[in-house]
């Protein structure tokens, strides 16, 4: 159906190229680093001002429902490159241990318009987790000084420019630095989240956040200016959007509306108005993804659209204001985020957010190194040591409920849970079964563990994921026992744990953590894992008999990382020893115990959190070089 669509455009493009001089669409995507919907004039903040863009506004569509599928750089910017949901890539993981390769013959959609005769120019943030070659590399130039401007004379061109000023690293200022400057956005106006404490720190953060979005706004000002200098101003879709949710804490890196909901602009050209169907100045309720905007772009311009990708164009002269708001869901994850692990998956429909913690014993708050650089990160969680929160603000540090189901319309911040209502028992049974359906069909890759990803996939994650389809819906039916009381999964629980298969014990025991104390029960089933010959199984037998009390798990975690080779592994594992250390006291880290035979990559900076080896010193970073002005 998507080739037919797209052949049947193409005709329509033809005919309408006619009338335009043989032209062709340019598109310029503009990408805010790390900011969600919170942060903007255009979605209800007016202490947000963004002139500029709220210019692109009045001539285009206010898109309010975009997504950005992952709330994390390298996952959310492969998606959008790939145009392929990261889970069933294989690309899920921030930041990848190795990168992944994409199905034989399938590239990034933007070497498709390359090869259209696109010029295609990026400046200069890439960050993909997939594998890309000369032959692949989908820029003709990659770079700070790429534009537009570069392109052979008369080519149409794709530009796209990432504006780092809002990136979290903005907000890892010191006290010292706190204590001294002077701020444009006033911080007794500030509207904190309701999870967060309202401390001077806390508003201080809030306002320096608001600062760099005036600045980015400006940025984009600039280049739009220079697309008018050019006289390219009406030959070319700009898209605006953030990069994926942010930034403040409990915003990037959690599969949360602060987290996944990006703001999105599309400025539509006059010349090229007769594309889009929509009125200019109008905002959109329709719900779109990452996963949708290589399509869009690909339809815009008249290609046809490779069938393996998962996206769909929710632009284009044949798809009407109507069917364009008639999209309604959105599909969000969280996996692994530097040396933090998670799994989460979630399906926002209309009002309705459902969000699947399959590891909610790892509570939100678990230690980050980087997320904790943040003056208001480190406050927040002295507050909760202290039992100076209240109910909504600790939950960021407390054991996560297996399901969630929010009401976003009236609870925008996401801290009431209606999964226990019976007022809404029927929308938590349809969103949980069609996520459920949706991950048996994507071949989800994270229900395996990522170390075994790594040693199976890592050729065709897409073909591997096809390949053991079975076995997958398999483990997610395991893993869904968590769901139901304890005592309509008790058997099928210890059928899994005394499986042959090493991924359905796996998931066994790591769904009987999900329960709880409630499956304490089956703990002389784990027991007997505690010997098993798979490393992981062994390790997960050993957590969740520590979470229940009736092991010490440390001594088989230690016995784990010094025996494993796998980096991926010694990861998962010391992800159990911090929990265990900071939020379970009878368990805490011992450091001459901890042996770690396989080292490198991110398992350093649990060891430098845990005291095993002394943090590396800080790189001082060079000053940055003033860019030339890009060539006319």
């Amino acid at each position: 159906m998507k080739s037919l669509r797209s052949l049947v455009f193409g005709a329509f493009l033809v005919f309408v190229c006619t009338s335009t001089a043989g032209k062709r669409p340019n598109f310029v995507w503009l990408l805010s680093e790390d900011n969600s919907i919170h942060y903007s004039s255009l979605y209800g903040n007016d202490l947000a001002k963004m002139p500029n863009i709220e210019k692109l506004a009045e001539k285009g569509l206010v898109f309010e429902n975009a997504f950005s599928c992952s709330p994390v750089c390298s996952v959310a910017r492969s998606t959008l490159a790939t145009g392929i949901y990261a889970p069933r890539g294989g690309f899920q993981y921030h930041r990848k241990s190795k990168p992944v390769n994409l199905p034989a013959g399938l590239k990034m959609w933007h070497w498709y318009l390359k090869e259209a005769g696109y010029y295609t120019s990026n400046n200069s943030k890439t960050d993909y987790n997939v594998v890309t070659t000369k032959e692949t590399f989908p820029w003709n130039e990659s770079s700070r000084k790429a534009s537009w401007r570069n392109r052979p004379e008369g080519a149409p061109f794709y530009h796209m420019q990432s504006f780092g000023t809002s990136h979290e690293s903005s907000l890892h200022f010191s006290q010292q630095v706190m204590d001294s400057e002077e701020l444009m956005t006033p911080m007794n106006k500030v509207q904190l989240a309701d999870y967060h404490p309202d401390t001077p720190t806390f508003r201080h953060t809030y306002a320096r956040y608001h600062d760099k979005i005036r600045t980015v706004d400006q940025q984009i000002g600039a280049v739009v200016k220079q697309l008018e200098t050019d006289g390219l101003l009406e030959d070319t879709f700009i898209f605006y959007f953030g990069d994926h949710g942010g930034v403040l804490p409990r915003g990037k890196g959690y599969a949360y509306e602060s987290g996944l909901h990006v703001p999105l602009v599309i400025r539509i050209p006059e010349n090229f108005r007769h594309l889009v169907t929509s009125k200019p100045g109008s905002r959109v309720k329709g719900f779109v993804d990452f996963v949708d905007f290589g399509p869009t772009v690909m339809h815009l311009a008249g290609l046809e659209i490779p069938k393996q990708l998962d996206g769909s164009p929710f632009l284009g002269a044949d798809i009407s204001p109507k069917q364009l708001n008639a999209r309604n869901t959105s599909f969000g994850h969280a996996d692994r985020f530097d040396e933090k692990y998670d799994l989460v998956r979630t399906l926002r429909e209309g009002r309705y957010h459902y969000v699947r913690n399959y590891q909610g014993f790892y509570p939100d708050g678990l230690q980050n190194n980087y997320r904790y650089r943040m003056l208001a990160y480190e406050e927040w969680r002295t507050l909760w040591k202290a039992g100076k929160l209240n109910a909504a603000q600790s939950q960021f540090f407390e054991r996560r409920p297996a399901e969630q189901l929010f009401d976003v319309q009236t609870d925008p911040h996401e801290v009431r849970n209606l999964a226990g209502d019976p007022k809404h028992a029927k929308v938590l049974a349809r969103l949980r079964k069609k996520l459920s359906a949706k991950l048996k069909n994507l071949n989800d890759l994270s229900f395996y563990p990522e170390s075994e990803m790594v040693r199976k996939s890592l050729g065709d994650g897409i073909g591997y994921g096809e390949k053991h389809s079975t076995e997958i819906a398999k483990l997610i039916d395991i893993s869904d026992l968590a769901l139901l009381p304890f005592g309509k999964a008790k058997g099928n629980l210890k059928k899994a744990i005394n499986s042959k298969n090493p991924w359905e014990r796996y998931w066994g025991l790591t769904t009987a953590s999900a329960i709880g104390v409630g499956a304490k029960a089956i703990a002389g089933d784990a027991k007997k894992r505690l010997k098993d010959s798979n490393l992981m199984v062994r390790w997960r037998a050993a957590e969740f008999l520590g979470l229940v009390g009736a092991v010490d798990p440390r001594p088989v975690m230690n016995e784990v990382l010094a025996q494993s080779d796998s980096v991926d592994e010694a990861l998962l594992v010391l992800n159990s020893v911090v929990m265990f250390n900071d939020f379970e006291p009878r368990y805490p880290a011992v450091k001459k115990d901890i042996n770690v035979k396989a080292t490198g990559g991110e398992v350093y900076r649990r060891l430098e959190y845990l005291g095993v080896i002394e943090p590396k010193p800080k790189r001082k970073r060079a000053p940055r070089k003033k860019r030339a002005p890009a060539k006319k």
